[in-house]
């Protein structure tokens, strides 16, 4: 997969030729155009010298992914090449429940061949797709998902899509049963989709404590999986991507964290960007050098590239001096290696960029109708990760009505910080360890070890939807439950 580096011209000829492009309002009589062809399947990509067999979402002409102009409607025919099930969840998108992509709700994943159908009206800005089968996340199925405004198509800047993940040459049944000695809810592992990952990140399970027995003094655990490698675009920094800039340097970084189970500093080697939209949604803008960015996060940064210069775009692991990303290079700039490992580690990904964003579409001013509290729990022995003490299928769903304000309290009793994701509906921050906010509109938020969140949302799509631990091995433990609309 390249980056997506798309000049104003090319994307100002794009709407030219598909016509008036309304803002997501009424659709356009070209949206009645055949659905977008994408197909689940295998492919090998090299790294670090050896070839890998991975999995990923393309289209016909190879394109990773899925970009959609201002008042495109989510219009795709999903294939499944695979010789497993698998179903593709379009993560920051708000479908009905039947389109969401999780085979949970009566909603089956895709057999080996065939083809399903989707069609529902596209939210923009920068979102991502990925399996919801299995553990196949971890074997790279995921990509791009890019849905533009007007005011995208008439800035005057270059648009660069970068897809961060986390990979290994082992499987990851061999990494859940290096973890959990092989069961997990009293079911074996073997049975689990195909994907890739790698080892345990030095963890002594058997001197290991409960987490929610530890003192309030103990360090936070990071990394539960070092991985072999960390990818920018499939590439790691001993051979990069480098995007050759355009004229003025004016660049909008789409960055997507897409990994399963690491969070990363994005660091641009002291160039100043400015954060402009989290999760999709716009925020007011917040300069900066160095961003944090957590699993399954998105965040887009505007950034001019010096004449004859070149900045890195370096994604860091947090406690680590592991490190991935893409080189801008303006047209006559030298080329620089970075190695891929910092000088130093990286501390852990934190809170203090959401303490400053607030978004520029807050939520009406309510009252919450309907307040509700989530407990994240767990232990790493048994490696167990759950949700108000109860694996997924024992769990107690979140109940809520059409129509009301809900206000969910997510308190973290556990010593690791867990990115959570809520399916069909973006939120609102409205509080970070009890200190009030008028915070970013998003769809994931990482909750700190032993802290609190606030959060705001309007039920406004009736159905079953997931909430649950972007983190792969900890959803896949049990740290997962739902969202429930009562019948109205």
């Amino acid at each position: 997969m390249t980056a997506l580096a798309l000049t104003r011209r090319r994307l100002l000829a794009s709407s030219v030729a598909a016509g008036a492009l309304p803002l997501l309002g009424s659709l356009p009589s070209w949206a009645q155009s055949p659905a977008v062809d994408l197909r689940v399947e295998k492919r090998e990509i090299e790294i670090k010298g050896r070839s890998a067999s991975v999995l990923g979402v393309r289209q016909s002409s190879g394109i990773s992914g899925l970009t959609l102009d201002p008042g495109m409607p989510f219009r795709v025919d999903l294939q499944n090449a695979l010789a497993v099930p698998t179903i593709i969840h379009w993560h920051g998108q708000t479908p009905p429940p039947d389109q969401d992509g999780v085979p949970e709700f009566n909603v089956p994943a895709l057999l080996p061949g065939e083809i399903r159908s989707y069609d529902f009206p596209a939210r923009f800005g920068t979102h991502w797709m990925h399996s919801h089968e299995g553990l196949q996340e971890q074997s790279l199925l995921a990509g791009p998902l890019i849905v533009r405004t007007k005011e995208d198509i008439s800035a005057d800047e270059q648009e660069v899509v970068v897809l961060f993940q986390d990979f290994s040459f082992s499987s990851p049944e061999e990494l859940l049963a290096s973890l959990t000695g092989g069961v997990m809810g009293g079911h074996d592992h073997s049975s689990m989709s195909h994907g890739s990952s790698g080892s345990m990140a030095g963890h002594d399970m058997s001197s290991m404590q409960s987490m929610a027995g530890m003192d309030h003094g103990a360090k936070p655990d990071l990394n539960d999986i070092d991985y072999d490698a960390y990818l920018a675009n499939d590439r790691t920094l001993e051979d990069p991507e480098v995007v050759r800039t355009e004229r003025g340097g004016r660049v909008r970084l789409r960055l997507i964290n897409g990994s399963a189970g690491t969070a990363y500093w994005i660091d641009l080697g002291g160039t100043e960007a400015t954060a402009i939209a989290v999760d999709g949604d716009p925020v007011e803008p917040i300069a900066g050098t160095r961003f944090p960015l957590a699993i399954a996060q998105r965040l887009d940064l505007r950034l001019t590239v010096p004449a004859g210069a070149m900045v890195p775009v370096l994604a860091q692991r947090e406690g680590d001096t592991a490190r991935t990303g893409i080189l801008l290079a303006a047209p006559d700039a030298s080329i620089v290696r970075i190695d891929g490992n910092a000088a130093s580690e990286a501390p852990p990904a934190d809170l203090s960029l959401e303490r400053r964003l607030k978004t520029t579409m807050p939520l009406a001013t309510r009252p919450v109708d309907n307040a509700l509290t989530m407990t994240l729990t767990g232990t790493m022995t048994p490696y167990a990760w759950t949700i108000d003490g109860r694996n997924w299928g024992d769990h107690i769903p979140l109940r809520v009505k059409k129509g009301q304000r809900v206000g969910i309290k997510i308190v973290n009793k556990t010593m690791m910080a867990h990115p959570m994701h809520l399916h069909g509906h973006h939120f609102q921050i409205a509080a970070l360890d009890g200190v009030p906010l008028a915070g970013a509109l998003r769809d994931t938020i990482l909750v700190m070890p032993e802290a609190t969140v606030d959060l705001i949302f309007d039920a406004d799509n009736p159905g079953r939807w997931l909430f649950h631990c972007h983190n792969l091995m900890h959803m896949a433990t049990g740290m997962m439950t739902e969202v429930a609309y009562d019948p109205s």
